[in-house]
């Protein structure tokens, strides 16, 4: 490894094994963490001799060497804006907040500020890791914008590839509620299906056929239930993008509110009693809420474990679906 004086780094490694090139380099650089990787390959930065490698799935041959370049850090363009956040814990490692719902993670097309980025820039001021990138400092994994619940944050860069890695190895703990149309039978069981793009639609996801997208495994239990709707806890093994709502919506149970994968339709809320077919109109969101958050800290290596009420206005819902057997 060798440091310039423009701070570009570079790793000239040996894979030990034939493999993806992406999940071979993560074996060799455990400094940078596989999704890092990618999108350095992406973008350009990995060399096999002379030759640029972008294809993060390139099958590596025995004895080929890789030379990966990181490139110098440079001062993000975004601003930090004095937005409220909803702190459970905070240390010099890391913060855990709760998200709320509409809020989107990080700055995008058509969303330039009012983001968490921007809040925790303030919050922070510049202790937040860069390995996110120049539009996701700090950030280890995302929610969606309309979706509720608990995150971690990264504020320096051993932090943010220790919690990097425990996402990989899926040693994260993480349980979400979500209201969902009927009852999915059994009440205890597992979804999987490879989630990749949608053919038909390139801005959804879609489970796929046999060797199309990536694997994808959520465990789930009914917690509480009517005729029209119930409660369910999923569990992720995998973190694809929309996972619990593409896999729930396969199984034929869309959650509540999404209107992506799961539009309310006339049918849907004539089986609701007229005050709860009033709340689902009025909830404008889709009815999911990260609840649970589990890690190692990356400095103590104690297991943390965060867990938060569902909010207001999904609670309001389930009171009018009276559903059986909820507990807040």
């Amino acid at each position: 490894m060798t440091n310039s004086e423009d701070e570009q780094i570079e790793y000239a490694v040996q894979p030990a094994a034939a493999d993806r090139l992406d999940r071979a380099l993560a074996a060799a650089i455990p400094d940078l963490s596989r999704n890092r990787l990618k999108s350095l390959i992406k973008e350009g930065h990995v060399r096999a001799g002379e030759a640029t490698i972008t294809d993060p799935s390139y099958r590596v041959k025995p004895g080929e060497r890789f030379t990966v370049t990181t490139p110098a850090a440079i001062d993000s363009p975004l601003h930090p804006e004095p937005i409220e956040l909803d702190i459970r814990f905070e240390d010099a490692a890391l913060l855990v907040l709760e998200k709320p719902p509409g809020m989107v993670v990080h700055p995008g097309a058509g969303q330039p500020d009012g983001t968490l980025v921007n809040a925790l820039l303030h919050h922070c001021g510049d202790s937040l890791s860069g390995i996110g990138g120049v539009k996701r400092p700090g950030i280890v994994h995302r929610l969606d914008k309309d979706t509720s619940g608990l995150m971690v944050v990264a504020k320096t860069d051993d932090a943010h590839r220790y919690l990097a890695r425990q996402f990989e190895d899926r040693s994260i703990e993480r349980a979400y509620h979500a209201l969902v149309w009927g009852v999915p039978v059994p009440a205890v069981g597992e979804i999987e299906g490879n989630i990749g793009r949608s053919a038909r639609d390139r801005k959804m996801m879609a489970v796929l056929g046999s060797g199309r997208g990536r694997t994808a495994l959520t465990r789930y239990r009914v917690l509480a239930r009517s005729d029209a709707a119930s409660l369910v806890e999923c569990r992720l093994a995998t973190g694809r993008t929309h996972q619990i709502r593409v896999h729930l919506a396969h199984l034929g149970h869309p959650v509540i509110g999404d209107s992506t994968y799961g539009r309310t339709t006339p049918a849907r809320l004539s089986a609701l009693e007229p005050a709860a077919a009033e709340a689902v109109r009025n909830l404008h969101r889709q009815a999911l809420h990260a609840r649970t958050l589990g890690f190692d800290h990356p400095v103590t290596e104690k297991r943390l474990v965060f867990e938060t009420k569902l909010p207001d206005d999904l609670e309001y819902v389930i009171e009018c679906l009276n559903l059986a057997g909820f507990a807040s």
